[in-house]
Formats: C-alpha cells, sequence, structure tokens
C-alpha cells in the first residue's frame, strides 16, 4: 500500500481521484493538490460520496518548485502523479529529483511562448532521475499512453516487423455547446493550430494545419473524416518501435468546431502572442480559454462515444498482417461512475494504471521512461480490469 500525491484538479484530475480511491490495496493515502482549492474539495466530496473513502487536499502552485517539495516531504508519498498543465512537468520533475520521489504524467512539456511538443526537455533529466534511482514515467495517458502500449503490445504479440502505425483518435460524442474543448482549452488549440507532422522514410515531414485528411470507418461509430496533426507519441515511438517506415496521427474534428475554429484564428483569438488592451498585457488565447466552457463540466449532458486506437501494419510469419487495436469509451457511462466525460476518463484511468504498475513493481527501472518501454501486459490486462477494455480487428492487407 503506498501513498500517491496527485497535482491537478481539473477533469483529468477527477478521474485519477476516484480510480485510485477504487483500488485501495494499492493506493492507501490520497492528496489531491491544485492551485484552486475549492476544485479539489469538490473532488474529495464527489470521490467520498461514490467511493466511501477520504482523500485529503492542498493548495499548490506547482509552478513553485519549494512549494511542491514542501508538500512532498509533508506528505511523503511514493509518487506524484502531475496531471497540472504541461507547462508545470519540468519543476514538478525537479521537486521530485529534490525529494527522492517517483514521477508520472500524462503529457510532455510544453514551454509556455512557444507551442512546440517535445520530449527533449524531458529526456534530458534521463541521468539525473538514473543517478538518483528513481523512475519518471512519461505520458502515461490514452495518447500518448495507451496508444503506445498497443504499438508495444502489437510488435510483441502480432508482429515480427512494423512497418506503418496510424493512431487514430476519434470523439463522436455531442455536449450540447456550438464550440468547446474536451480538455483544457489552451492546450487543445494550441496543439490543433500547429502544423502537422508526420514520419516517413527516415525523415519528419511537414504540412500546414488541418490540411490533410482521410475517412475511416471506426467500429461502433462509423465514417468520420480524419485530419492528420503531430502528437507528441509520436516522437518516441520512431525511437522504441524498430523497422517503422512511417508513423502518422490523426483525430476526427466536426464541420461546426472547425468553422468556429477558423473564425477564431482569422480574428486572431487563437494566438499566444500578447496585445495591450486598456493599459493591460493580454494574451487572446488565455482570454479565451475563459470564455470557453470548462472541460470538466461538460460530462453531465455529453452523449456518444469515443473511439481510439492504432492501425498497425507490417509482417508476421513471413506474410502481410495489419490489424486495429481500439478501445470504444462511453461518454454517459463515464459520467455515472466517476462525473466526468469519455475523454477526461481515457486520459485518468491510464494515468491511474501507469501509476499501480510503478506501485506494484511491474514496471520499474532508474531514469526516464516511454511507455512502449515497458512491458505491455500487465497494462493490457489493466485496462480490461479498469474500464478501457480494448478489442483487435484484422483488416484486409
Amino acid at each position: 500500500m503506498s501513498k500517491v500525491l496527485i497535482v491537478g484538479a481539473g477533469g483529468v484530475g477527477g478521474v485519477v481521484a476516484h480510480k485510485c480511491a477504487q483500488v485501495p490495496e494499492v493506493f492507501s493515502e490520497i492528496l489531491l493538490a491544485s492551485r484552486t482549492v475549492a476544485r479539489c474539495e469538490a473532488i474529495r466530496d464527489a470521490v467520498r460520496e461514490r467511493t466511501g473513502r477520504e482523500i485529503g487536499v492542498a493548495g499548490l502552485d506547482a509552478d513553485q518548485v519549494d512549494q511542491t517539495v514542501a508538500l512532498i516531504r509533508k506528505f511523503q508519498p511514493e509518487l506524484v502523479i502531475n496531471v497540472a498543465l504541461p507547462y508545470q512537468d519540468l519543476a514538478i520533475m525537479d521537486a521530485c529529483l529534490e525529494t527522492g520521489v517517483a514521477y508520472l504524467d500524462t503529457a510532455n512539456y510544453e514551454p509556455p511562448d512557444t507551442p512546440r511538443f517535445e520530449y527533449k526537455w524531458q529526456w534530458a533529466y534521463q541521468e539525473r532521475f538514473k543517478t538518483a534511482g528513481l523512475m519518471a514515467l512519461l505520458g502515461s495517458g490514452f495518447d500518448p499512453g495507451v496508444t503506445n502500449v498497443f504499438c508495444a503490445y502489437a510488435a510483441r504479440k502480432y508482429f515480427d516487423e512494423i512497418h506503418y502505425i496510424d493512431i487514430l483518435d476519434c470523439n463522436a460524442g455531442d455536449h450540447g455547446h456550438p464550440f468547446a474543448t474536451n480538455f483544457n482549452p489552451e492546450i487543445n488549440i494550441r496543439e490543433i493550430t500547429q502544423p502537422g507532422r508526420y514520419w516517413e522514410d527516415g525523415e519528419w515531414k511537414e504540412i500546414p494545419a488541418m490540411s490533410e485528411s482521410m475517412m475511416w470507418d471506426y467500429p461502433e461509430i462509423g465514417p468520420r473524416n480524419s485530419f492528420l496533426l503531430y502528437h507528441e507519441e509520436l516522437e518516441s515511438l520512431v525511437k522504441n518501435i524498430h523497422g517503422l517506415r512511417r508513423i502518422r496521427f490523426f483525430m476526427t474534428f466536426g464541420e461546426q468546431y472547425l468553422t468556429h475554429l477558423r473564425v477564431l484564428q482569422n480574428v486572431g483569438m487563437t494566438s499566444i502572442e500578447p496585445v495591450m488592451y486598456e493599459g493591460h498585457e493580454v494574451v487572446p488565447l488565455k482570454f479565451l480559454k475563459q470564455l470557453l466552457p470548462d472541460p470538466g463540466s461538460l460530462g453531465e449532458n455529453y452523449k456518444g462515444k469515443t473511439n481510439i486506437g492504432c492501425v498497425v501494419s507490417g509482417i508476421h510469419n513471413g506474410s502481410p498482417r495489419k490489424i486495429y487495436i481500439y478501445n470504444v469509451c462511453d461518454h454517459e457511462e463515464t459520467y455515472r461512475e466517476v462525473g466526468a466525460q469519455a475523454v477526461s476518463y481515457t486520459t485518468g484511468v491510464p494515468a491511474m494504471i501507469g501509476a499501480k504498475m510503478m506501485l506494484e513493481g511491474k514496471w520499474s527501472g532508474a531514469g526516464v521512461f516511454n511507455m512502449e518501454e515497458l512491458d505491455p501486459e500487465p497494462f493490457m490486462e489493466d485496462l480490461n480490469r479498469y474500464g478501457l477494455p480494448w478489442k483487435i480487428l484484422e483488416l484486409e492487407v
């Protein structure tokens, strides 16, 4: 049994708190910390109501390493689960190193002033964590996270060589708002407005944002137009899945969403460059974030399903093979279980499972790890056990 500190009280933080509370044999004590204590208290009360367990709450500005260090030393957790903003990853990693505590997150570090999605800043911590004898697990969400594990599982069980991977992310749900993002609006909009990028024939190729798409028939959902984006798991999978010839990432968007996004871009509301307004410096995207619905509030009226998975092609026993390994998640079911919509759920459940793998010793080591570097089988078993069951379809080559 282990103590864990969860940093971040958004939609994902709420899911992680609920799911950890459901596994008392592993997570004996839980402390939830955020800059906004009221959010922590609301999650605490919901966890108590649904599970009967008590969790602690604390105020924390995770940008301040000294505050995180002080909280870790007071609570003495075995692991810090970071589901705060990606801007805060390095500060929390620094605090873990200073206090000798293991680290886990769900998304790679992003500099606040540059929309760049790279692991280089966190991979640079490899020697420091290795020397300290500590484990840092990066990207234990769904994509990145489960998709990485799907690829590792496919490499182990279904292929002798993997040549092509397409990661597909479809949210076919309806939340009833004209325009809203399913996770932090600032991070979401930065992600989808940067140029598309994929890896092919040994090099990275870049295209204008949202300029390429394909139709894919998603099981339990149907055909959806899916747009090529850059996503951080591509970078680590290129490094760790040997023999790849191409890897891409696609995400679905409805026409109403795309129309709103184009208008917001055209009037400058998605910019991260500060502007002066009535003597005050304002970042348009940060202001837009305040106007949009809180992603954590979307769950109550959300209907429909998500389908996220990997199309993997290669060679098995000398013959071509192609599979789709995927999960389908229902917004209404996740709201009934933990009070959250499926996008938060599909990120929060893998964060809990990744933490469980580390605390049980099924995943261990000193240094900085991406998900596909570790044994996929116990993680895949726990996906089925804790709410994200997966399926595999054999596809025509």
